[in-house]
């Protein structure tokens, strides 16, 4: 039976993939700073809270983090953890940063110090890219982060890169494009939304205020890129991998579909906020996720109106 770790396993990331790895016969252990205090929500309503193994780890500190991988000595790691807001990491870039960044070099020194065979993943992000110009995001495309969140991202990003060269560590990042549940907290704009439409269309709710909504992402399904995640690890060699539908949507288009969801004409129901505007944003997010495909096997199956009808119907259910 291999071991698993999952560190932010209470959150939507987190809870999937621990589902996942319990079905593939995992021993799974998760972490957060205080075990004993966090509520695990995410866990508890996938079922599954009584079968993961919780253990209080701090990232951000070397000892604490040594300490769990030698109790634990998991087979593969997977970070999730961090700040995961882009829109709240204006307001707490330093936490952002040393969540991600400080987080994730404890991790990789710790493996490279114990000399333990583990296998890390990093979760990375599109948002490291920042504006493409509308061009499709590749492995290979440049960095040009444009939020504290991505600066984070993309430190972490680079601080693996250079453990896998330097010291031959089984380490890989998942380049995520936008991935949406039910699982998502309402701060997300798109929880925001499905749950807007479901509270107007029953008069428990007025309008819906938003910021930019001409931006354009690429949104997929959360349970299939925790897939992705697993499928790196399972690799003869570590790399890295962007994980994306390959179809792009504008987040009018998001609305439109959500409020069409519960027989509402969204225009009557959406009005705009300037105070909900970034300092700065990415107008057109496009991922190319061939690479994924054509070496793990991976490809997304859920597009973005499928995400949004399937959140619309978990919260009906």
């Amino acid at each position: 039976m291999k071991t698993a770790l999952i560190s932010g396993i209470s959150g939507q990331d987190g809870a999937y993939l621990a589902d996942l790895l319990l079905k593939q016969g995992y021993s799974v252990y998760g972490t957060s700073r205080d075990a004993q205090m966090s509520s695990f929500s995410n866990l508890s309503r996938l079922g599954i809270r009584d079968k993961i193994k919780l253990e209080s780890m701090i990232l951000t500190d070397f000892r604490s983090v040594l300490q769990t991988l030698t109790k634990i000595q998991p087979d593969e790691v997977y970070n999730l953890a961090g700040q995961s807001s882009v829109g709240l990491s204006f307001e707490q870039p330093v936490e952002t940063l040393e969540s991600m960044a400080i987080g994730t070099l404890n991790l990789l020194e710790a493996i490279r110090f114990t000399g333990a065979k583990i296998k890390l993943y990093n979760a990375s992000s599109s948002e490291c890219f920042g504006d493409t110009k509308g061009l499709p995001a590749d492995e290979n495309t440049p960095f040009r982060p444009r939020s504290p969140y991505a600066v984070a991202k993309a430190t972490a990003f680079w601080e693996v890169a250079n453990y896998r060269e330097a010291y031959g560590l089984f380490a890989c990042s998942g380049i995520l494009f936008n991935h949406e549940s039910p699982l998502r907290p309402e701060r997300f704009v798109t929880q925001k939304i499905v749950k807007a439409a479901i509270d107007i269309a029953a008069g428990k709710q007025d309008k819906l205020y938003l910021g930019d909504i001409s931006i354009q992402r690429d949104w997929g399904w959360a349970l299939e890129y925790v897939e992705a995640m697993y499928l790196m690890l399972q690799q003869q060699e570590p790399d890295d991998y962007v994980i994306a539908t390959g179809e792009t949507y504008a987040l009018e288009s998001f609305i439109e579909i959500a409020f069409s969801c519960v027989g509402l004409d969204w225009k009557t129901c959406v009005k705009s906020d300037s105070n909900l505007l970034r300092p700065t944003d990415i107008a057109v997010g496009r991922g190319n996720p061939s690479k994924a495909e054509e070496k793990l096997g991976w490809k997304a199956q859920y597009k973005m109106p499928d995400v949004v009808r399937m959140m619309i119907e978990a919260r009906h259910s």
